[in-house]
């Protein structure tokens, strides 16, 4: 049943689709690949003291992304792409993309890199925060328009990488406020 409702919801975002979003939809969903912008944008911040945690949390949660969900739960579930399976509208030589290099759909790794660190970002700054969440929408929302993943894959993303997400807070926090408690028993001795 959730596939059928997965394929209604596909299918009707390749009705509507134009040529203007053909070519505005791979560039969004390259942005995420591997998690590219996320990871630029977490260096970045290690380079300034003032947003070095943020960049840490973001790192952190990238990690735990790529081991629990890209190698864990994706291999664990082995739920096929949507061109791939019996009763989809598009096959692999009619995508607008090549064919994601990982054979499994479920979760959607581009939506729980993006979500995870959009989240974290909204975490740290809701003034960077907020344009992270519509980045992160936008390229999860890519992952549908160009049929490589269906819905319930990218929202199963978007909630697993916001779990990461507050992970990766609580730990980064765990560790810093350690690493003080640390430094003030030794100023006292």
């Amino acid at each position: 049943m959730i596939t059928q409702i997965d394929f209604c919801i596909l299918n009707a975002i390749q009705a509507a689709r134009t040529p203007f979003w053909d070519f505005i939809m791979p560039c969004i969903t390259y942005l995420g690949s591997g998690g590219a912008v996320w990871i630029i944008i977490s260096v970045i911040m290690l380079f300034f003291k003032k947003t070095r945690k943020t960049g840490i949390t973001i790192a952190l949660a990238l990690i735990i992304g790529l081991f629990l969900s890209t190698l864990g739960l994706k291999n664990l579930i082995m739920r096929e792409r949507p061109f791939n399976t019996e009763g989809a509208l598009l096959n692999i030589n009619s995508l607008l993309i090549g064919a994601p290099s990982g054979r499994f759909s479920f979760p959607s790794g581009h939506s729980v890199s993006s979500f995870s660190a959009a989240a974290v970002l909204m975490m740290y700054s809701k003034k960077i925060g907020i344009p992270a969440l519509i980045l992160a929408s936008l390229i999860a929302f890519s992952r549908l328009y160009l049929y490589v993943h269906f819905p319930s894959d990218v929202l199963a993303g978007a909630l697993v990488g916001i779990i990461f997400a507050i992970i990766s807070n609580i730990t980064v926090n765990s560790i810093r406020r350690k690493v003080y408690e640390r430094k003030l028993s030794n100023n006292t001795e």
